[in-house]
């Protein structure tokens, strides 16, 4: 491949897979909310609203991830001259503050009612339910379903991550889609796991206060996801720069452009998910016409947007290295 060709890992567009994971988890959480809300209803066991709550917060978050990258396709315009990109990245913050406080907060919530319950001796209506079993069969199907929208989120982020863990994809990432379904699904399999606890050990035990532990860990849970998801968002909201990979690339595709002697310096910034621009100072000959340095900086961009499409914003500026500079005018190194 010759040089400045290379494509990096990063520039595969990742948004038909990220549709594709973020449609299987909106209409997975729509299924689970209703079932685990009717569940709630019937035994009014806290766990099952906490995990209702956590499955709507879910459900709406969802429709965010896919309205953000609707409005995302908007084109530039004389108000906005570098186009809607960050729309997705600002829905995305929305999700963290949704799980921060419709899930995580409410879950608390519920949490200190139903322990002040226990505490006031009330009987527990769960214990006292003849559909004491729907709860167990809801969170056992409910595991099933978030299996699988887990599953397909994987599928879909394997070729984006190659060689990264989840972790490192969630934090390296330039796109949220992908990353925020799989945090959220992530959650929502734990949380299941700490209602199925609670409420298992309340029906073998007689014990309510277990049931509201369990709404307990949930809400905790959903903080420490929010809080995270919320660090990682924000950061994209202020600017990240282009991968190392793709950095990379930029250069070499500079590089690699003849009349061009080397990039004295270069900074990228995501101004969407697949939207970089990219400020470069390059140095050329000091002998060399305007004519010509305009030819090779031409050149030089339709080099870096074939490397990486990604690159939607290029601004290229010529200079001269001042030792050349110095030699071409025969300037002494004392002088």
């Amino acid at each position: 491949m010759a040089p400045g060709k290379a494509r990096s890992h990063r520039s595969a567009h990742p948004t038909r897979g990220a549709t594709r994971a973020t449609v299987a988890a909106l209409a997975a959480n729509l299924a689970i909310a209703l079932t685990k809300f009717l569940a709630w209803l019937l035994t009014g066991a806290s766990s099952m609203l906490s995990e209702a709550i956590h499955s709507f917060a879910d459900t709406g978050n969802e429709v965010l991830l896919l309205l953000g990258g609707r409005s995302a396709k908007r084109g530039p315009n004389s108000v906005h001259p570098f186009g809607f990109g960050r729309q997705r990245y600002i829905n995305a913050f929305l999700v963290s503050i949704i799980l921060f406080s419709v899930g995580g907060l409410f879950a608390l919530y519920e949490t200190g009612l139903k322990i002040a319950e226990v505490l006031r001796g009330e009987p527990d209506e769960l214990l006292a339910s003849s559909w004491w079993w729907v709860p167990l069969v809801v969170l056992g199907l409910s595991l099933v379903a978030e299996s699988v929208s887990l599953r397909t989120a994987l599928r879909e982020t394997h070729s984006a991550r190659e060689q990264l863990s989840i972790a490192q994809f969630v934090h390296e990432s330039r796109a949220p889609e992908l990353p925020v379904v799989l945090l959220e699904d992530s959650a929502a399999l734990a949380g299941l796991v700490f209602a199925l606890l609670g409420v298992g050990l309340t029906l073998l035990t007689g014990n309510g206060l277990f049931d509201a532990l369990g709404a307990g860990m949930i809400g905790l849970l959903l903080i420490a996801v929010a809080v995270l998801l919320g660090v990682e968002m924000q950061s994209l909201l202020l600017g990240e720069s282009a991968t190392p990979q793709m950095a990379g690339v930029i250069a070499a595709a500079l590089t690699s452009t003849p009349g061009i002697e080397a990039v004295i310096h270069m900074k990228t910034v995501h101004v969407g998910p697949e939207q970089v621009l990219v400020a470069a100072k390059i140095a050329v000959a000091p002998t060399q016409s305007a004519g010509y340095v305009s030819a090779v900086i031409d050149a030089a961009e339709r080099n870096i947007r074939e490397a990486e499409p990604m690159c939607t914003y290029v601004y290229l500026e010529p200079d001269i290295r001042r030792a050349v500079y110095r030699a071409a005018r025969g300037i002494g190194s004392g002088n």
